[in-house]
């Protein structure tokens, strides 16, 4: 009490330092704090801003501002269709190691000591041959395939076409990653673009407000006219309000492709000059030669053709080369011996009647391949579709580009002319409205008609199964 008391009653001094405390000291040390009124406001206020700064400083600090090839190369060490593709790398090296021990001699080092005790043996022997023996050994073999009817041959060759595959799936998946990423990039500098023009709309709206207020007051303006202009601002705040959450969703995207944890934003503009496009035959020839699906399924193929050998040997002459070297010891009452143990030989299977089980393998290996074949030339025909349309893309977004070139240009030039007629009272408040709704559909159908025509190439390059060939880091896995 004698502290709270001394807070409210003390001299001009100790007032003058409990001002100059700051509002956090004094709630840490449990005293009231005894300023007036709007020195505690000032306080406030003044620790508010500083908290607020610092959080809006430790917020901004958390978003990662990124470039188109900056982001690629993001996406390239961190996404997760990629790490999947490296992955199976890994599974096929692991694989073809199996396949090649196949082909490596077999060794293997073996140990026995075991007890026998046959008490039955009596009732034989008459007690002459001891009913216990004691039997101990170690010894080192070695296995060797001589002849195979091919078969492992053909198998370390599937294991060895299989590390061929995995590098188009790791293709593919890059492709696939630079697609994504790039589209994800063009769709937020389009976003950002639809929320920048929303909010010059709410602007312009806002001025407009203004000036029939200013009108109003002046007497050449009514009742109508202030409310017409807060009936368009109003109506004019959800657009802004979905484009801000259009542009939000967008980053998280792009954050989601390159597994990042921090929020992101880019750098950029959607700025572009078009260019020359190669024909359908020439755009063709190239994906057949480069597009990984195809690459994949012809080295599949060939791996099923391994499988038809592997299975149609099952059922032939095998020749391998066995033999160990070890020691042994046997004891049997009072009689011991032991020695070295080797033996060698060369042994023949010929498994040449197995109920047809050979039969119906290379059979299903057989049908695998022709399915593969038929996989192939649908994928040929999906791709040649693929092209024509990623070309119409392109054509078609970069004749909307050259057509609405100028017209923002125009449209500017038409709204202005619109509000210098509506403030000399030569125009109507109609024709403001055309005017403002012109203009901003003509920037909105630009920017999207940049940014489709940006991403219809990279959908083009990816048809054609050059999409960053050469551009995004391909580290090895």
């Amino acid at each position: 009490m004698r502290n709270r008391t001394t807070c409210h009653r003390g001299t001009e001094g100790q007032r003058e330092k409990y001002a100059g405390m700051s509002l956090l000291g004094c709630i840490a040390k449990g005293n009231h704090i005894p300023l007036s009124l709007p020195l505690l406001s000032f306080c406030i206020s003044v620790s508010l801003c500083l908290c607020g700064g610092f959080f809006s400083t430790v917020k901004a600090a958390e978003v990662r501002t990124l470039t188109l090839d900056q982001a690629l190369e993001i996406a390239a060490a961190r996404n997760r269709d990629i790490l999947k593709a490296r992955e199976f790398y890994k599974q096929v090296q692991g694989k073809y190691m199996e396949e090649r021990s196949a082909a490596l001699p077999q060794i293997t080092l073996t140990g026995q000591l075991s007890r026998q005790q046959n008490d039955s043996q009596k009732i034989l022997t008459g007690g002459f041959i001891p009913t216990r023996q004691d039997t101990g050994g170690a010894e080192l073999g070695i296995s060797q395939v001589v002849y195979s009817w091919g078969k492992v041959g053909a198998a370390i060759r599937a294991a060895d076409i299989g590390f061929r595959t995995a590098d188009e799936r790791l293709r593919m998946a890059r492709q696939g990653t630079y697609r994504d990423v790039s589209t994800a990039f063009y769709d937020i500098l389009l976003a950002r673009e639809l929320h920048a023009i929303s909010r010059q709309n709410l602007e312009q709206k806002s001025r407009h407000l203004d000036e029939a207020q200013r009108k109003y007051t002046a007497g050449v303006a009514t009742d109508y006219d202030i409310l017409a202009a807060e009936v368009s601002v109003q109506n004019a705040r959800p657009d802004l309000i979905r484009t801000g959450n259009q542009l939000r969703s967008t980053k998280d995207r792009l954050r989601f492709i390159l597994a990042l944890e921090e929020d992101v934003d880019v750098v950029g503009a959607l700025e572009l000059t078009p260019a020359g496009l190669p024909s359908y035959e020439e755009s063709l020839a190239i994906a057949r030669k480069h597009r990984p699906e195809l690459e994949e399924l012809r080295r599949r193929k060939e791996i099923a053709g391994e499988l038809v050998t592997i299975a149609n040997a099952d059922d032939k002459p095998r020749l391998d080369i066995k033999g160990g070297y070890g020691w042994r010891r046997l004891a049997a009452g009072d009689a011991r011996g032991d020695g070295q143990d080797w033996n060698v030989g060369l042994y023949l299977s010929f498994p040449f009647f197995d109920g047809l089980k050979t039969r119906g393998k290379v059979a299903q290996a057989e049908s695998e391949l022709h399915a593969l074949e038929i996989d192939e030339a649908k994928q040929a025909d999906a791709i040649s579709l693929e092209i024509r349309d990623a070309l119409n893309h392109v054509r078609e977004a970069q004749e909307i580009v050259t057509a609405l070139t100028g017209t923002v240009e125009q449209a500017e030039r038409l709204l202005i002319m619109a509000e210098k007629g509506y403030e000399l009272g030569v125009k109507i408040r109609l024709e403001v409205d055309d005017a403002e709704l012109n203009l901003n559909q003509a920037k909105g159908n630009l920017a999207l008609a940049r940014r489709d025509y940006l991403a219809a190439l990279v959908n083009l390059n990816w048809t054609t199964g050059v999409l960053g060939e050469g551009n995004v880091p391909a580290s090895s896995p």
